[in-house]
């Protein structure tokens, strides 16, 4: 009888207390409100690069490092934004008997795919043509991946581009989606207004 009496009391201060907390509603998960600046380019046109084009006027060019022992590096650049922690890395070689073409289009395909193994739902490539009439394959790949959009351009003698679109940030195809669909449009223009040119050497034969 006692037992049951306590067990009375403390349902019915249980119910007071509940009854006197404030009421929640689970919120669904928010993002920040993103101020995205008007589109405008400018040409990346610099003296000795075997290619030109247009890029973002808030994005700035930066020599790739990275490779510092490939003699390739010194046509390799990151064109970043840093208002997104955002970053195009471009890498270029030159086709000939070290870097034959057939292996660069490989080596193209297994970059995109060995992200879709480790963390993309889905991938699709697709062949484009840019009105200079540079043909190349892009790589759209779903899920939390460290780069969503790929690409590579080739005129199948002398030149091949690969480009990839990162985000300084653990990959979330959630809070990136807004971000990244900006950038991709930023990443289609360099692809359309890209333009091959001689080098001033041949020095990364």
């Amino acid at each position: 009888m006692r037992f049951t009496f306590l067990i009375g009391i403390g349902l019915t201060v249980l119910l007071f207390i509940a009854c006197n907390s404030p009421y929640t509603v689970g919120k669904k998960r928010g993002y920040f409100n993103i101020q995205f600046p008007a589109k405008s380019y400018q040409l990346f046109n610099q003296s000795g690069y075997p290619y030109t084009f247009e890029y973002p006027t808030y994005a700035v060019i930066k020599k790739d490092s990275t490779f510092f022992q490939d003699k390739a590096d010194d046509w390799w650049i990151n064109i970043d934004v840093p208002q997104f922690g955002g970053r195009i890395h471009i890498s270029y070689k030159a086709i000939n008997e070290r870097n034959r073409f057939d292996s660069l289009v490989e080596d193209g395909f297994k970059m995109a795919y060995r992200q879709h193994i480790n963390m993309a739902t889905g991938i699709q490539d697709s062949l484009f043509t840019t009105p200079s009439g540079i043909k190349g394959i892009y790589f759209n790949l779903g899920g939390n991946t460290a780069t969503a959009n790929q690409f590579f351009v080739t005129d199948s003698t002398k030149n091949f581009l690969r480009g990839a679109l990162y985000f300084d940030a653990t990959p979330n195809a959630d809070s990136l989606g807004v971000v990244n669909e900006f950038l991709k449009k930023d990443l289609l223009h360099l692809i359309n207004t890209l333009q091959w040119r001689a080098a001033a050497t041949d020095k990364k034969s």
